[in-house]
């Protein structure tokens, strides 16, 4: 019954006038494909491709990578030349921190932050590395095993792509975090002495946006390249970053939304609320890392699909020419 309805659906007049439209439209970026062939593979790789398992995997192992990481940069703290700044950074942790979370850690924390430790260092360096280079592997085996293509690398060339891609990215994140956090402080800063005014402020808070989104779109960009083992079949600037870097910033805006009721969220779950939403909001951020790149995929596919029929309609014209050239010379 269902499938009377959609068959009817599918081949009414204005579903049929809908494909003509899409089949008529041409976007930069889709090697001259229509958009219509494109969406028919994009929507049948997101359907049958096993997105949501393949983020699972990719989520877990980024997930993995948040504790040695975090130790890493507690650890790092207690190298930071500024005065009071260790003693300032527990005070705020300890306003943030519900307070019964707040008295199992406290010690611990003031230890790692407030004493140095070489070793402790290195190690949660290592251990961050070893994790984040598992969650780049994992993205790149998810791009390999797409609907539309299944590429096999051999083990070396996998590991040196992750380890070259971990690196770079990881320089990126850094960078982008340290803008957002210290050009923040900045343009605040000089507001309040007056030296900027009110809408210069925000004339630098949007410059500020523009850059980080397009460090994102860069490294978004990085990975769609250097990730799939079929490298040439793929542009470097591709539709699938840029629609990925809208979508990042998108999601990462109603999902900032949706954390402001993070209070009574936490009063349901307790302190291990925190750890749930961590890994929610990578899930999500690693399903639109794949849906942007099913996109390319599915580019990629059309344009091939596009020029086997080309050479077949050709084919078939030749050998036509031929069988006239025979009549006719009988």
């Amino acid at each position: 019954m269902i499938e009377c309805w959609v068959h009817k659906l599918w081949y009414s007049p204005p579903m049929m006038a809908f494909r003509r439209l899409l089949k008529r439209i041409y976007l930069p970026g889709f090697g001259g494909v229509d958009l219509y062939q494109v969406l028919k593979f994009f929507v049948t790789g997101l359907l049958e491709g096993y997105l949501t398992t393949r983020a699972a995997s990719i989520s877990f192992s980024f997930f993995l990578a948040i504790f040695p990481f975090t130790i890493f940069l507690l650890t790092i703290i207690a190298y930071i030349p500024i005065d009071n700044f260790q003693s300032e950074l527990i005070a705020l942790l300890e306003s943030v921190v519900p307070p019964k979370t707040w008295v199992a850690i406290d010690k611990t924390l003031t230890d790692i932050i407030q004493i140095r430790r070489g070793g402790l260092l290195s190690l949660g360096f290592l251990l961050a590395l070893f994790f984040a280079n598992n969650g780049v592997n994992a993205i790149i085996t998810s791009f390999n095993a797409t609907f539309h293509s299944i590429e096999i690398r051999t083990f070396f060339s996998q590991l040196r792509a992750s380890i070259v891609l971990t690196v770079v990215l990881s320089i990126m994140f850094i960078t982008s975090v340290t803008l957002v956090i210290f050009s923040e402080t900045i343009i605040d800063r000089l507001e309040v002495l007056d030296i900027v005014s009110r809408f210069e402020s925000q004339l630098l808070g949007f410059a500020q946006l523009i850059v980080v989104l397009a460090l994102i779109f860069f490294s978004i960009t990085l990975l769609y390249y250097y990730g799939p083992a079929n490298r040439k079949e793929h542009r470097f600037f591709s539709p699938g970053a840029i629609l990925t870097t809208f979508l990042l910033w998108l999601t990462s805006y109603g999902f900032a939304s949706y954390v402001t009721d993070f209070a009574s969220y936490n009063q349901i779950y307790g302190s291990i609320g925190t750890l749930i939403i961590i890994l929610l909001w990578i899930y999500i951020n690693a399903i639109v890392l794949l849906v942007g790149f099913e996109l390319n995929a599915s580019i990629v596919h059309a344009r091939k699909t596009s020029s086997s029929e080309i050479e077949l309609q050709q084919v078939k014209v030749s050998r036509k020419g031929d069988e006239k050239s025979v009549e006719n010379s009988k």
